[in-house]
């Protein structure tokens, strides 16, 4: 009956409130009569206690205690923010051995004989079964008076489910999975959460070491059902929530959003592209990289400082700038000792133009560029942080990075060691930074025995850790966002995540990955699960972190072709972002020279990028204002098409742009010492195919010929070196923005508006005051666009909204886009061009 019994025997635990189709008949604890405020219901099944509570017409929760325990559990949650909301409409039923208790969009039916719960939607469809529950008591010390839970489900076996966050493989679909760990690492983002293409997500609210495990049944083996579970080592309780609106994954992450808290809106500079290595290491040689692009006309928004601005390991995360080289000490030996080791046979240099990290971040700024500055969630033994925090018993006593230094992380989990670390943090804040770089925040953790039994200040190690991002970003966020005049938008990058995080200013991005193709087709489909967790912004370190395959040099081949597709990735994803592990480095300007194929081909995906910013942003702005998705995985908008559905390396960016990254070399090859070599005498005349599966339902446009292609086919399309392959569903409305250094350089005055015939289709064009939070006092725009395809005509709304310094008039070029249009990056012949002020125009478009 039980599985995993030798386990359970060698860990000492004991099993009680085991739910079977011979348990003794229910008691009834306690339950909400039918009315107003009738939302939940609390049923003794066995030896536990079962409650079912709505939280929102399509948000429900359940959760089983230990029936001995009396009452049921109350149970702290770090993800969810939703309190249980008053609902007219829920109506509670009892037949029998049946409990049914149906909000208008979900039904719940407990059968108090077999503990058995079933979901079905408001049309009677049965979406879910959970099945049984098993709480094992655990013995040990550590988590004593805990549990190890185990939650079993039954699913269709024909049903794909998604998510589980950012998992480092090529799958898409996880029926069939077994034994996924679900614990937080560098490159490794658990979330104990799944969606299904039937338009439901449920989501295990554990904070410590999961596992998921599917077993879908065997045709030949009726003996063996099909299984999907979660199995936490720690709880009090097994707790979950499981959501469902319309049958859509819009629907779903709308419930997700609602539960955890909705997503915040990053400035518009963040949508440019990013500049970063491992390391700039001095004031001057950062300096001296934006200076470069500027005179080069390379677009750019961002530079980052990476670490030990601090200076030495045992100075690890000072969150001052003690290395020499940055505050003009070169030579005094008062500060020698905190020169970083590879730093101590540097050339000697001469009078630094930028004496103080101060002038370095308003040189920057004079530049029109942002800075964002790397923070770790770990303390050497040299700063005052490590020192304040061994007072209060908030560091963690684990082998981190870098290690055999001293460096220990901190306990995130105390509330006082928070706010210690934005009070050290608020030098740096004041110092005019822009965003925050929260590295190894799983946090980096070299495990050795017994580590898992640390008593952190909510619990053990193994209880609580994959909440540490979520803790640690929250913080800094409310911090920042609580300083007196604060006007800047919070932004952190962080390694990890857990469900929620969107809601507090962070952005994942996917942690030290290897440069290589078969990395390149792992990010796709971990990027999307992790999309469909209701998290939108993640993005990638561009051509990969570690170049271990290659001979690390940009001059490679075999390197360029691989980073230029990686580029071209980033124009689609949430933020583009470049970066490198040294000795490798990756600016643009560093892989060629103007004529040069891979130089070429990378800045015209940077400036595509920076036409794209209209539509960017207003995706970003759909993000908050409507619970929507920046990297939609095809289930999204094609679940009924079992081929796209599962595709694990396409997806629409937005509503509107399928992209495909190309994920293999076409024009490269690499020999035994790692140089790379072409394989055509001039690249950028090869021009080899690769395959793209096409949705059902939608025509499509070629987004660099304008060629028309139905849905539902796959179709082979030639990939020089500068293209990747994008398609344009028809209906789109595409705002195309003006060629641009940075993203507040001109005014989206004249905007392209390029209309994609040949069905109905709307956009929506966000604009805000960029960086600051007035978007929440309603202080934005929305102008919509909307085609009609029978009448030919484009309809634009009166402007909803306002905010300061919003452009009162514009002229927009209307684009029908076609054969004679102009098609790709270029800019395209309008068709016509209108006046707007505010109000209402309908432009008529000639029939074809």
């Amino acid at each position: 009956m039980l599985k995993n019994l030798s386990l359970i025997a060698l860990l000492g635990f004991a099993v009680v409130g085991v739910p079977s189709e011979l348990s003794a008949k229910s008691v009834k604890v306690a339950g909400t009569q039918k009315g107003t405020a009738a939302k939940s219901v609390t049923r003794q099944v066995a030896q536990q206690n079962v409650t079912i509570e709505f939280y929102s017409p399509s948000i429900v929760r359940i959760l089983k205690s230990d029936a001995g325990l009396g009452a049921p559990v109350q149970k702290k949650s770090y993800s969810v923010i939703l309190k249980p909301q008053q609902m007219k409409d829920v109506q509670i039923q009892e037949n029998g051995d049946i409990v049914k208790i149906n909000s208008g969009f979900i039904s719940v039916e407990l059968n108090q004989q077999t503990g058995e719960i079933r979901f079905l939607s408001k049309d009677g469809k049965l979406l879910l079964t959970d099945t049984k529950t098993r709480l094992e008591t655990r013995k040990d010390e550590a988590n004593k008076g805990k549990y190890r839970i185990e939650q079993d489900f039954r699913l269709a076996d024909d049903e794909a489910i998604y998510g589980l966050g950012q998992l480092r493989d090529v799958y898409m679909n996880q029926r069939g999975r077994q034994n996924i760990e679900l614990w937080n690492h560098n490159t490794y983002i658990a979330i104990p959460y799944f969606t299904s293409e039937k338009g439901y997500g449920l989501y295990w609210d554990n904070a410590g070491k999961t596992y998921f495990n599917d077993i879908v049944a065997s045709k030949n083996n009726s003996n063996q059902p099909s299984c999907t579970s979660f199995t936490s080592e720690v709880g009090t309780c097994a707790d979950y929530y499981f959501m469902y609106k319309d049958g859509t994954q819009d629907g779903v992450i709308a419930s997700i959003r609602a539960l955890t808290g909705q997503a915040t809106m990053f400035p518009k500079w963040a949508m440019g592209f990013w500049q970063c290595r491992e390391r700039y290491k001095t004031s001057d040689e950062l300096a001296g990289v934006l200076d470069k692009y500027r005179e080069l006309k390379i677009p750019t928004d961002a530079i980052v400082q990476d670490w030990q601005y601090w200076g030495c390991d045992s100075n690890w995360n000072a969150m001052k700038f003690q290395n020499l080289y940055y505050i003009n000490k070169v030579g005094d030996p008062a500060y020698a000792k905190y020169l970083p080791t590879d730093m101590k046979q540097m050339k000697a240099q001469g009078e630094p133009r930028l004496k103080s990290p101060e002038e370095m971040v308003k040189y920057v700024h004079k530049n029109d560029a942002h800075l964002m500055i790397s923070i770790w969630a770990s303390f050497g033994p040299w700063t005052e942080q490590y020192r304040e925090l061994k007072k209060m018993n908030a560091l963690l006593p684990f082998d981190t990075w870098p290690r055999n230094s001293g460096v220990m992380p901190y306990d995130v989990f105390n509330p006082k060691a928070r706010n210690l670390y934005w009070k050290y943090l608020t030098h740096l804040y004041q110092m005019g930074f822009d965003a925050w770089w929260t590295d190894s925040t799983e946090p980096d953790h070299f495990e050795k025995p017994g580590d898992e039994n640390y008593q952190t200040y909510d619990g053990s190690w193994l209880g609580v850790k994959n909440t540490f991002p979520l803790l640690h970003n929250k913080s800094i966020y409310e911090h920042q966002r609580a300083m007196k005049g604060n006007t800047k938008r919070s932004l952190q990058m962080t390694r990890s995540g857990s469900l929620g995080i969107q809601h507090y200013g962070t952005i994942c991005w996917s942690g030290d990955v290897v440069a290589s193709w078969n990395e390149m087709k792992n990010q796709i489909p971990s990027g999307l699960n992790f999309s469909l967790c209701g998290i939108p912004f993640w993005n990638t370190d561009l051509g990969g972190f570690f170049y271990w395959e290659f001979e690390q040099n940009p001059k490679n081949p075999a390197i360029q072709e691989l980073q230029t597709r990686w580029m071209q990735w980033g124009t689609f994803m949430p933020l583009m972002r470049n970066h490198c592990s040294s000795p490798m480095v990756s600016e643009l300007y560093e892989f060629g020279k103007q004529g040069d194929w891979a130089y070429d081909a990378m800045i015209k995906a940077i400036k595509l990028r920076y036409r794209l910013l209209p539509y960017i942003y207003s995706t970003a702005g759909d993000c908050v204002q409507n619970s929507g998705s920046m990297m939609r995985a095809l289930v999204m908008d094609y679940a009924a098409d079992k081929k796209a559905s599962r595709l694990n390396d396409e997806y629409l960016f937005g509503r509107n742009i399928l992209v495909k990254p190309v994920t293999d070399p076409l024009y490269t090859w690499k020999d035994k010492e790692k140089k790379g070599h072409t394989i055509y005498p001039d690249v950028r005349k090869a021009a080899a195919p690769v395959n793209v599966y096409l949705p059902k339902g939608n025509k499509w446009y070629d987004f660099w010929s304008n060629a028309q292609y139905e849905g539902g086919q796959d179709i082979q399309r030639l990939c020089p070196i500068d293209i990747m392959p994008v398609f344009i569903k028809a209906g789109t409305i595409l705002p195309f923005g003006p060629e641009v250094q940075y993203s507040s350089e001109k005014p989206w005055d004249e905007l392209e508006i390029r209309v994609y015939p040949g069905a109905d289709g709307s956009f929506t064009l966000y604009e805000d005051e960029g960086d600051n939070y007035n978007y929440e006092k309603g202080k934005f725009s929305e102008i919509k666009f909307v085609w009609n395809e029978a009448d030919r005509t484009l309809n634009i709304a009166p402007r909803k909204g306002s905010y300061k310094g919003m452009l009162q008039h514009r002229r927009f070029h209307i684009v029908m886009v076609g054969a004679d249009s102009g098609a790709g990056d270029q800019p395209m012949q309008a068709s016509k061009s209108v006046e707007y002020d505010g109000k209402a125009v309908k432009v008529q478009m000639k029939f074809t």
